[in-house]
């Protein structure tokens, strides 16, 4: 089993409503085509027409019903952090419905877009999620949802200690006090590492029942690994037995599959 993310929408395209749901509407329906072709071995992470909410919501319901485990989200989305109000609908609605909210590696803000894309794929792609990682902890959102799972995908988990140190320390001068490890655990998050991760490290702080194994299949990026499962088991980097949780049993509860 693989679950399918798109590369179509990794930056934005329109500000126009009406064509967000034509175009999340058509890839929708043709990755519910596929899922039914591939005997459901291909779930999928369902476009959510977010300058619409009432068609957002609808479009939730009809991944739901064709094989959808998730919804995409990227690391800014318009002029709104995925801690927005805004959202909340949908979270409450994807929670009902037990789908993900999967933050992906992109941008869908122009203003950011424009101003690094010629420089920094770090920049335009990658950060934003870290942010919204950060953010949404720190405003107690996944607080708000608590049967709402989280998975942060492709940009690797080396910035997860060096985000939870860091809030860490803004989160003591407020009297709070957490055990790193329990911090995904507890807010239902889940993050995709890569081969190249330092994963005893990340281990450390992320635990073992939080990390997902992100391939990248088909793009030539900082991000592709085409042998990653035969990479993981061979390197010998971490034990046998939390190889078999990144590769399975992780994946199987971040998407509920």
């Amino acid at each position: 089993m693989q679950v399918l993310y798109p590369t179509f929408f990794l930056t934005p395209l329109t500000r126009r409503p009406e064509v967000d749901v034509a175009l999340c509407r058509a890839y929708n329906r043709w990755m519910a085509d596929l899922w039914k072709v591939s005997k459901g071995r291909l779930p999928w992470v369902l476009m959510p027409p977010l300058l619409n909410m009432e068609k957002a919501l609808e479009e939730l319901h009809f991944g739901k019903a064709h094989g959808a485990v998730a919804v995409y989200f990227h690391g800014m989305e318009w002029d709104h952090r995925l801690s927005d109000p805004y959202f909340f609908p949908l979270y409450q609605e994807a929670s009902r419905l037990n789908l993900t909210i999967a933050a992906h590696s992109a941008n869908n803000n122009f203003a950011v877009y424009d101003l690094y894309q010629r420089d920094s794929g770090l920049s335009t792609f990658k950060l934003p999620v870290v942010g919204a990682f950060h953010d949404l902890i720190m405003k107690g959102v996944p607080a708000k949802f608590p049967d709402l799972r989280w998975a942060f995908v492709e940009v690797s988990a080396q910035w997860v200690p060096y985000i939870l140190r860091d809030m860490g320390i803004r989160l003591r001068k407020q009297g709070v006090h957490f055990v790193h490890a329990d911090i995904l655990r507890e807010n239902r998050i889940w993050v995709t590492c890569q081969t190249d991760d330092d994963l005893d490290y990340v281990l450390r702080y992320a635990g073992e029942d939080n990390l997902l194994l992100g391939t990248d299949y088909g793009h030539n990026d900082t991000a592709s690994e085409m042998l990653a499962l035969r990479k993981l088991k061979e390197d010998g980097k971490v034990p046998a037995r939390i190889v078999d949780k990144i590769l399975g049993d992780n994946a199987k509860a971040a998407y509920s599959l």
